[in-house]
Formats: C-alpha cells, structure tokens, sequence
C-alpha cells in the first residue's frame, strides 16, 4: 500500500514537471530545480483546468496513510460506502469502501482478483472493471481521454467499461455492482506471468 502512494506520488511530480516544461516530450530531463523543490508544493499546485473528479477529492479527502482515520470528534471510523465485486464465477463479493478511496485500492485491500499492473498511473487497462447497472454507470464522472485510450485496450470491452483505478467511491455509488472480466491485456515482458483471475 505505501509503495503504490510512493509510486502515485512520483507520478504526480513527473506530470508537475511535464506541464511547467521541465521535461522534454522526449523524456529527457532538462531540470533547472532539485526534485525536493516540488515535494512540498505539489498539494496546492495551481493549476489551468481541473476535473470535478479532481476537485472534489482535493476538497473532501482527508491525507492520511491509512485506510481509515478519525476525525477531530472522536469518531472512529470514516464514511463507507458498499461495492459489490462480482468475480468470473459470478460470486458477489461485497466490500466496505471508505469514501475517496478508488475501486483498484479496495479490491487490492480487500483480497479482490483486480490486477492494476501499472499501479493507477494510467498506463494499463489490467483494472479494468465492468459497472453492472447502468444507473450507476451514469452517476460517475466521464472518463478522461487517457482512461478511453486504455480502455480501448481492455479485454471485453463493454459501454459501461471503466478502469478500477479511475472510480473513486462516493456516496452517491452505494450498492454499485462491478464484474471483473474473466482475463486482462497485460504486455509485461522479462517473463512477467500474470495470475489469473
């Protein structure tokens, strides 16, 4: 779990670093500041255009390492939500969700079968999750264009197709219903084999 926040987090700073022009398309470095520079502003980065996916996380969650937290009133618990996994047999696995927390974290902390080989960096379609209920499906936010080009890698693709590491839970998801396709895409190599689900 804190190496994929570590990872996450250097994500965030080489997209920090590519939209100020510090990095070149080419991928090569043209750094004119120390990393260390951008570690404490990153949380308040002002920025041309945010999602409201994006807006909404940075306004409503907490920072904190774990799962869950308590609040300053003594509550020992954060807002949870239901998501139920359906996995290829067609078991439902219901999971208490904290609100904020994306569907790949959940699964990953609850024992679930969803691969994430990129872990969330928006690289792979390895997370690919199908919503169920279309009434669901039309209360989350439209996927970026980088989640619709993944996707478009995604084995059994469907029109209520999302990456597992895009859906953040929110209230409003309560009860939502995700079937784990039965196999993935994934194009690792130096003979990498992926588990099967």
């Amino acid at each position: 779990m804190l190496g994929h926040r570590i990872s996450r987090l250097g994500s965030t700073i080489v997209k920090q670093l590519a939209r100020e022009g510090y990095l070149s398309t080419y991928g090569t470095r043209n750094l004119h500041r120390s990393y260390g520079h951008y570690l404490p502003s990153l949380p308040v980065v002002p920025r041309q255009a945010r999602t409201s996916q994006e807006a909404w996380f940075l306004k409503s969650q907490k920072f904190c390492t774990s799962s869950t937290t308590s609040s300053e009133n003594g509550d020992d618990e954060t807002e949870k939500i239901t998501i139920i996994f359906v996995d290829k047999d067609g078991e439902e696995i219901p999971v208490k969700v904290p609100i904020g927390m994306s569907v790949l974290e959940a699964a990953h902390e609850n024992d679930i079968d969803l691969e994430g080989a990129c872990e969330a960096s928006l690289a792979c379609s390895t997370c690919h999750v199908i919503v169920m209920d279309t009434e669901y499906y039309n209360k989350l936010e439209e996927p970026t264009d980088e989640e619709n080009d993944m996707l478009d890698l995604a084995f059994g693709l469907t029109e209520t197709s999302r990456l597992g590491c895009q859906v953040i839970a929110r209230p409003e998801l309560d009860g939502v219903r995700l079937a784990i396709p039965s196999a993935t895409r994934n194009f690792a190599v130096d003979g990498f084999v992926p588990k099967p689900h």
